[in-house]
């Protein structure tokens, strides 16, 4: 494997509600708009060759916001996982969903099962939406479940290594490679941790809707630029 290999992609999708605001618009019509973006990225990916991409959709954070926001983005999960199952499995997309489903309206869990369920034999790539998610919360996760198999002897404390935590994830995915952060904040926001370790972040100042597939495609080549050393040295540079 060529250290610059890009395997998973992940995106913090930020901005819709003031890009919206800026077009002296409501906060859902950029939500709305986000998920076209989300679509159109997502395809794009599984064109280029990423194998797995992870979107930041909505935290567990993000229920501290309006009960009106909240309500209209509950009811877009619902139309946006109905609308693109179709789209999303014609072309071979697996979808996964990382978070609980704790708190989660049930129209909003029973689409989400739906689209799983319809996707889960594709193999052209993963698509993993973060719904009611935090990055800390799904380490906790994992070590209940490793714990859990610790105790029940169905593992050793010996064979547990970082490689083999990601088996206890809430989706055994590789680690990410590059993250990408539209909306202008330069933070992490409690995002896959665990999983980021030796991410390359880009932080852009693109709002998501206005995210586009050229835009992505230079950023993977700045990526593929990169001395990526994982905590070594450059061989070359050290010997010159």
């Amino acid at each position: 494997m060529e250290k610059n290999e890009l395997k998973h992609l992940a995106i913090i999708m930020d901005g819709n509600g003031r890009w919206a605001q800026k077009q002296g618009k409501k906060r859902s019509y950029g939500h709305k708009a986000g998920v076209g973006a989300l679509e159109r990225i997502a395809l794009h990916a599984v064109d280029i060759g990423v194998q797995c991409l992870s979107v930041y959709a909505f935290s567990t954070d993000n229920f501290k916001r309006s009960k009106e926001e909240v309500d209209y983005l509950m009811k877009l999960f619902v139309d946006s996982f109905h609308s693109t199952n179709n789209k999303f499995d014609n072309r071979g997309i697996k979808v996964v969903f990382s978070g609980v489903t704790d708190n989660l309206p049930d129209d909003v869990v029973e689409s989400m099962k739906t689209i799983i369920e319809k996707t889960k034999d594709n193999q052209n790539g993963v698509l993993n939406i973060c719904l009611n998610y935090g990055g800390q919360e799904e380490i906790i996760r994992a070590s209940e479940r490793y714990h859990k198999d610790l105790n029940s002897g169905k593992i050793k404390m010996e064979e547990m290594n970082r490689d083999k935590f990601y088996e206890y994830m809430d989706n055994n995915l590789p680690p990410i490679d590059l993250m990408i952060r539209t909306g202008g904040e330069r933070r992490l926001s409690n995002f896959m941790l665990y999983q980021m370790m030796y991410a390359e972040i880009y932080f852009i100042d693109t709002y998501f809707p206005d995210f586009n597939e050229k835009e992505l495609d230079d950023i993977i080549d700045n990526y593929y630029d990169v001395d990526r050393r994982f905590g070594g040295i450059n061989e070359k540079e050290r010997n010159s």
